[in-house]
């Protein structure tokens, strides 16, 4: 006898749910900062407003990749970035394009590199990451889960 899977979204009723916000940036390093505060009140705004649960660390984990993909972008891709952020189900999802068309590269660990370790800390701290090119630049997607 086959056993139907336990209906998930009667346990979790954010299961459905697609919250979205997206802001453009040009190249300057003050858009780093705009972007982190950005994803700051995307997420306080889905908790406040939409009573979506949003921990501390997602809180801080969300600045933290949102501002790593963006200063690449500012500091490899000529012109604007776009930052398109998602609650869909129990994942929040940051969308990155910027204009730059070379994918980036994971750099093995190496403690004495000074710089150049936010594609590391991105890829420890999201549960699902993909790179895409684009007809003009690319475009990152980035997985956390908010529980």
């Amino acid at each position: 006898m086959n056993q139907a899977a336990p209906n998930t979204k009667e346990h979790r009723p954010w299961a459905a749910t697609t919250i979205s916000a997206y802001a453009a940036f040009d190249a300057g390093t003050e858009s780093i900062a705009a972007a982190r505060t950005f994803a700051r009140d995307f997420l306080t705004q889905v908790q406040s407003h939409h009573g979506l649960p949003v921990s501390s660390r997602v809180l801080g984990t969300g600045q933290l990749v949102v501002s790593e993909l963006v200063t690449n972008a500012c500091k490899y891709a000529p012109g604007p970035c776009l930052v398109d952020l998602e609650i869909v189900g129990a994942m929040l999802v940051i969308t990155v394009w910027d204009t730059d068309p070379h994918l980036p590269d994971a750099r093995p660990a190496d403690p004495e590199r000074i710089g150049r370790h936010g594609l590391e800390i991105v890829l420890a701290v999201c549960d699902d990451f993909d790179v895409q090119r684009e007809p003009v630049g690319k475009r990152i997607k980035v997985e956390i889960p908010l529980a």
